[in-house]
């Protein structure tokens, strides 16, 4: 949503027409905004403090006060603590931007994707849902659930091979340990490593998962 822009005639007419234009549309608008960001703060919070504590001991109080907002306004905007983690630790591949008519250009894109993402943010959903799965029995059936939806499914779909489930299952096995022992364990091989030496060896053997006649 964007703010159409104040044409001034004299000084002082942009301020009074600002804020008279508009009326009761404009002020939703300003409601529907305000509303995002604060909605936005709350999923921001509740990702750093589920990855802080998991999600068993993380509350809706200390969600909140994370947030800087009162505990009605994450149950206004939320409901319940498990549809919260539902939706802050949703995420969704951008499968039609990271294909191409090479296979081998399509796996190092997905696993440049990957290793971007989650050197940008240390708290993205994938991060987060993977780190609460070790603990929560609830957020490792989601996992689960979103990783063969995903992932597993798509990939699948793509291989051309009567194991084409299993080499899917391995292909997201190998790029969930990399990021896992780079990122969250910090195993010191893996974390240290530049990222072009990662792509270089990894590619040809995630290719040959999933691309084995090519």
């Amino acid at each position: 949503m964007t703010w159409a822009d104040v044409v001034t005639d004299a000084p002082g007419q942009a301020t009074r027409r600002a804020a008279g234009a508009g009326g009761p549309a404009k002020e939703a608008a300003l409601d529907e905004r305000k509303g995002e960001r604060t909605r936005r703060r709350i999923l921001t919070a509740a990702r750093r403090k589920f990855a802080e504590v998991g999600y068993e001991r993380a509350t809706i109080r200390a969600i909140a006060t994370e947030a800087d907002v009162d505990k009605s306004s994450v149950i206004q905007y939320f409901g319940c603590k498990q549809d919260l983690f539902r939706e802050a630790v949703q995420w969704r591949i951008p499968h039609d931007e990271l294909t191409t008519d090479d296979p081998g250009h399509t796996v190092e894109n997905r696993l440049r994707g990957m290793l971007d993402n989650w050197a940008a943010d240390p708290d993205s959903p994938m991060a987060v849902l993977l780190r609460t799965s070790m603990t929560s029995d609830e957020a490792a059936e989601l996992l689960r659930r979103h990783v063969t939806a995903e992932v597993t499914d798509h990939i699948a779909a793509t291989i051309e091979a009567p194991d084409a489930r299993l080499r899917a299952a391995l292909f997201s096995a190998m790029m969930m340990g990399v990021a896992t022992q780079r990122y969250l364990l910090h195993m010191p091989d893996l974390a240290e490593a530049e990222v072009e030496d990662i792509v270089r060896i990894a590619t040809p053997l995630l290719r040959n998962l999933v691309a084995p006649d090519a």
